[in-house]
């Protein structure tokens, strides 16, 4: 969200609770919102501005969750909110969210830039980037109660100068523990899923919902298996699935097995982690504590090689 460069043709400043904000680039636009570099007029710092278009009082309090969730989850791996105002009326509004920026862009991003040359991370690299959003994603599943991000995907992680993984876009984020009791719920849910989960990186449960089930937070688990897949692959599990054009929703529910390339350069203990994370029935995947501590291992497992 916070990266791909364009060019906005006229100048325009910004006043946010009184600081002032030279806008520079136009970043990015999603169906929710729009992304622009800015900078500070005093310090020339330069940030993220997030606008959010309000059509209403529910879109106002979607928008002011996103801000909720940031001011709750204060973790280095999750994105922080520099400071925020709101300007408008109830019909139409605005959100202005000062974000920092990361001119390295998303993991989504580098990775499209490896692909090119085939430059395949080293699996010390994948797995330090990788426990970094693992504990980013603990962040959520252990607050009280509870909460899950819903949309984990290499483009809502960011990267630092320093490649420190940050998880960005908690617009979607939500309570994670829900009992689906009728088919008024299985709508409820499905529809969310539908509007604000990424299709290729979505888990089983959230593209049929079942009554009389509990979802928790081990949605995001399957995520993540994804998201790892991706940073050894440079693409989803699911991503030539949804580039065919084949129905993503099949392959993912027909529970068929993980096809790794032939002749890969990474071990059969970093494949069994993602095979771990994206099994089909959510009550077998494990926690994010239990990932965090098989991550861990597997980076000592490589020390211990050196």
């Amino acid at each position: 969200l916070i990266f791909q460069m364009g060019c906005l043709c006229s100048k325009e400043t910004i006043h946010i609770n009184g600081t002032k904000y030279a806008v520079l680039e136009r970043l990015d636009q999603g169906g929710f919102s729009l992304i622009d570099l800015v900078e500070n007029s005093i310090t020339k710092k330069k940030y993220a501005l997030k606008r959010i278009i309000c059509h209403g009082v529910e879109d106002e309090a979607i928008a002011m969750k996103e801000i909720e969730v940031c001011n709750q989850i204060k973790h280095e791996n999750v994105i922080q909110i520099i400071e925020y105002m709101k300007e408008g009326a109830y019909n139409i509004s605005h959100m202005y969210i000062i974000l920092p920026y990361f001119k390295n862009g998303s993991l989504q991003r580098y990775l499209n830039t490896c692909a090119k040359t085939n430059d395949y991370m080293t699996e010390t690299q994948i797995l330090n980037i990788f426990v970094g959003i693992c504990e980013g994603v603990k962040a959520f599943h252990g607050a009280k109660p509870p909460l899950a991000h819903r949309d984990l995907k290499t483009a809502n992680i960011c990267l630092t100068d320093s490649m420190h993984p940050v998880i960005i876009d908690l617009g979607s984020t939500t309570e994670a523990r829900v009992k689906i009791q009728g088919q008024q719920d299985v709508q409820k849910l499905q529809d969310l899923a539908n509007e604000r989960c990424s299709i290729v990186y979505r888990p089983p449960e959230l593209f049929s919902v079942q009554t009389l089930i509990h979802i928790d937070e081990r949605t995001d688990i399957w995520s993540l298996g994804c998201v790892l897949y991706a940073m050894l692959y440079f693409s989803s599990p699911f991503d030539t699935v949804y580039e065919r054009g084949d129905s993503v929703a099949l392959a993912v529910l027909s529970g068929s097995n993980i096809i790794f390339p032939e002749n890969t350069k990474y071990s059969q203990g970093l494949h069994n982690l993602i095979l771990l994370m994206m099994r089909s029935n959510i009550m077998e995947r494990p926690y994010i504590y239990n990932i965090i501590e098989k991550t861990n291992e597997l980076i000592t497992e490589i020390h211990n090689q050196i």
